[in-house]
């Protein structure tokens, strides 16, 4: 409990400071007010990685989510502080405005005329239908069918109205037709509908626009060149221009910044926040985002099927020392994968460093040491691997620490890592099973909905649960904080259900990323937010 409070008055005192935390630089005032590396009218945006794919059904990484939010028009959008506000729609459903019904079953939308495509073709309630229809389509390798598998028809009265009904409440069914998770836009059914099935289709890779931003050229490993969409229902984006650099490497990334060949680093590397700090012309800005990492653990392979083997780990690693050697204390610890300023937090206890009681936990689990000193239950010997990205030196840092840890209580570990697209990708490491440990970070949405990450009903290749564990007593609470608008009640299953997660030691958590953009003091209008994506608003940047 002390951890516990000591965790969430850390939130709040840090709260306070990152409101205050955005520093520009010194300006140059010459070339009319514009420093003079500025282009005018281009956007070139340095990120560590690229999507794995642009069909947001398929696409498992937030580079995705950041790049489908330039392409995509959704029905809302989130907003920097995690609200949802209408883009195709003309309001947000309510129960005060008639848009959710009594009992919580029948969702009307209602969607602006005279939305068209990038080809021009009309975008109407037909195309929220089809995609619909595409992600219940067995046949199609979705991502998740969350919240659209409660959906049981969808009626449109006209082309602009759909009344969807539900097999019963789910009070994060907005958010399936918002932007990133399980939140997907219409796809085009004048060019996909004839398509047996979407997964290899040429619009993964070449998506037509209905959102701000047309993809001019994908240059794989390189680039991806954005024009603005001259057909957006708000009007043609302010920008002419944006780039967004491929730059695996956070050195290169705070290089190019300095060498002004980007004009933005999105989520700089703890090693880089004095560096880009003191870097004129240069704006910083800081905030809690709703990005946790964590240590994920596959419970399906046989040396990590016992829940003290997983157990073990947890208390092997000296979790408090990594955060502030490696990743400069800088973030909150975590202890559920629910953000600690959610109306849902749970109360959890943090797992305590303690190698002794780890070895104790492995030796009842039958697994002793062997002559080399790794421990064995008969021929299944603890040799794991573990398995990150390849976008950040500090994690690898990290994988190390943990690695020599569970070395000293007996447990092998071999590093392997990937590239990120390829690590989250739907025949990867993680979706596949093919992996025994993993250091990654997920994104939260606004809602504490998190059924597709621990329920036994989501295990890929149907949903996100790469735990590869069916808990009964997990897969049930989390379907039922989904049942009821309740927030209490809510709250109350949550915390039976993150209880349940620590207990059985299914993933560490361990902790919220204080996230840091730098960026060119001349970019405008520019609002990174606290969840999803910094691209929500791409439309009213100007440089």
């Amino acid at each position: 409990m002390l951890m516990r409070l000591r965790a969430l008055a850390a939130v709040a005192a840090l709260a306070v400071t990152i409101s205050a935390c955005t520093k520009v630089g010194t300006e140059n005032t010459t070339g009319g007010g514009r420093h003079p590396w500025t282009i005018p009218g281009v956007l070139r945006i340095g990120y560590p990685d690229e999507p794995d794919s642009l069909n947001p059904l398929f696409g498992h990484t937030a580079a995705t989510d950041e790049a489908d939010a330039l392409i995509f028009a959704p029905f809302f959008r989130y907003d920097q502080r995690g609200e949802f506000f209408p883009e195709l729609a003309t309001k947000v459903p309510s129960y005060a405005n008639g848009g959710i019904s009594a009992d919580g079953k029948t969702i009307t939308l209602h969607m602006r005329r005279g939305v068209v495509w990038a080809d021009g073709a009309p975008l109407t309630m037909r195309d929220l239908r089809f995609t619909w229809r595409a992600v219940m389509n067995p046949r199609n390798n979705v991502i998740t069918q969350a919240g659209w598998d409660d959906i049981v028809s969808m009626t449109l009265p006209n082309p602009y109205t759909a009344v969807i009904h539900l097999a019963r409440p789910n009070a994060d069914v907005l958010g399936i037709f918002a932007d990133g998770g399980a939140g997907f836009p219409p796809l085009p059914e004048h060019l996909l509908g004839k398509l047996a099935d979407l997964n290899h289709a040429d619009f993964n890779a070449h998506p037509l626009s209905s959102g701000p931003w047309i993809l001019q050229r994908w240059n794989h490993g390189s680039s991806l060149e954005f024009a603005p969409n001259p057909r957006y229902w708000r009007g043609p984006p302010k920008l002419e221009h944006i780039s967004w650099r491929v730059i695996p490497d956070n050195d290169t990334q705070l290089a190019q910044l300095e060498t002004h060949e980007i004009d933005v680093y999105p989520t700089v590397s703890e090693d880089h926040l004095a560096r880009v700090s003191a870097l004129p012309g240069i704006a910083v800005a800081r905030r809690l985002i709703a990005n946790w990492r964590h240590l994920g653990i596959n419970c399906s392979r046989p040396a990590l099927s016992d829940a003290r083997v997983r157990q073990a780990i947890a208390q092997a690693v000296d979790w408090d020392t990594i955060n502030r050697t490696t990743y400069h204390g800088i973030d909150v610890r975590a202890v559920s994968d629910i953000m600690p300023t959610s109306w849902a937090a749970p109360t959890i206890p943090q797992w305590r460093y303690d190698p002794q009681a780890a070895k104790r936990l492995l030796t009842a689990a039958g697994f002793l040491p062997g002559a080399d000193g790794i421990r064995a239950r008969g021929d299944l010997a603890l040799r794991i691997t573990l398995s990150g990205g390849t976008n950040r030196p500090a994690n690898l840092r990290a994988e190390v620490q943990i690695q020599q840890a569970l070395r000293a209580v007996g447990i092998d570990v071999q590093i392997k890592n990937y590239p990120v697209s390829l690590l989250f990708a739907q025949d990867g490491p993680l979706y596949g099973g093919r992996y025994d440990l993993e250091w990654s970070t997920d994104t939260n949405g606004p809602d504490p909905d998190n059924q597709a990450l621990w329920s036994g009903d989501f295990v890929p290749p149907h949903g996100a649960n790469t735990s590869f564990y069916n808990d009964p007593l997990i897969t049930r609470v989390s379907a039922q904080a989904l049942r009821t608008y309740d927030r209490a009640e809510r709250k109350r299953l949550y915390q039976i259900e993150e209880t349940r997660i620590h207990q059985l030691a299914l993933a560490v958590f361990f902790y919220w990323e204080v996230g840091t953009n730098a960026y060119n003091s001349d970019l405008k209008n520019y609002k990174p937010a606290q969840y999803i994506t910094d691209n929500w608003n791409s439309w009213e940047w100007e440089i």
